[in-house]
């Protein structure tokens, strides 16, 4: 079983492909072996990173310093997954509402930046509300149609890679400043990113989160035992 996991994983990364995830309860034995990977790849990245982190003085992250321990559990192991989850790889099955959405999302942020930098304050917030209500007028329109766009499956590989891709370098915005330095301490992203999107594609959004939250919630646990 594990090795044959491990090689449909790696036939994956070499060709990214559009398919439909077959149910969690029909496969709990793949997430186990990936969620086992996954660990394995964490320890070995992070011994590496150790070395990286002293000879260039990388500062620690710093997205979560001040808060108390349960409030950070609860962002660690249940928001941060189902969030990051949802955005980042919610949509690559390509269902046209969950495309909708993405694009109604990365607008909204757009909006909220604008309204942060006071960049027309006034129109960004007019236009945060109006696409707040486009989305919901566009899911309720697309919510029946299940077939992903030709542009989409055609591109698949594409669209899989960027979001692994994106998914880490949004987390150098943990640390306190940016610099070249920091694009290595990213790889248990990038890391996740590709065991968590081929376990959305094999088994659906549930498995992705699950495998997430319990992947936080080991590191969690050793960030505090050796605090």
């Amino acid at each position: 079983m594990i090795r044959t996991v491990l090689a449909d994983f790696r036939g994956w990364l070499a060709a990214p492909r559009l398919i439909a995830p077959t149910p969690l309860g029909e496969g709990w034995r793949l997430w186990a072996v990936m969620l086992g990977l996954y660990c394995a790849g964490l320890v070995v990245i992070g011994g590496v990173l150790i070395v990286w982190q002293r000879a260039f003085q990388v500062p620690a992250p710093e997205a979560f310093r001040g808060y108390s321990g349960p409030v950070l559990a609860l962002a660690v192991i249940l928001l941060a997954p189902v969030g990051e989850e949802s955005l980042f790889r919610g949509w690559l099955t390509g269902r046209p509402r969950a495309l909708w959405l993405l694009g109604m999302a990365l607008l909204a942020g757009l909006m909220l930046v604008a309204v942060q930098v006071h960049w027309h304050d006034q129109v960004a917030s007019i236009g945060f509300v109006a696409v707040v209500i486009a989305a919901l007028v566009g899911w309720l329109v697309l919510r029946r149609r299940v077939d992903p766009p030709r542009w989409f499956g055609r591109g698949f590989a594409v669209w899989f890679y960027a979001s692994v891709a994106v998914f880490a370098l949004a987390h150098m915005a943990n640390y306190p400043r940016l610099s070249w330095t920091l694009v290595p301490m990213v790889m248990p992203q990038m890391w996740a990113g590709l065991v968590f999107g081929y376990l959305r594609m094999r088994r659906g959004l549930i498995a992705s989160i699950l495998a997430h939250a319990c992947g936080n919630a080991a590191a969690l646990g050793v960030a505090l035992l050796v605090r």
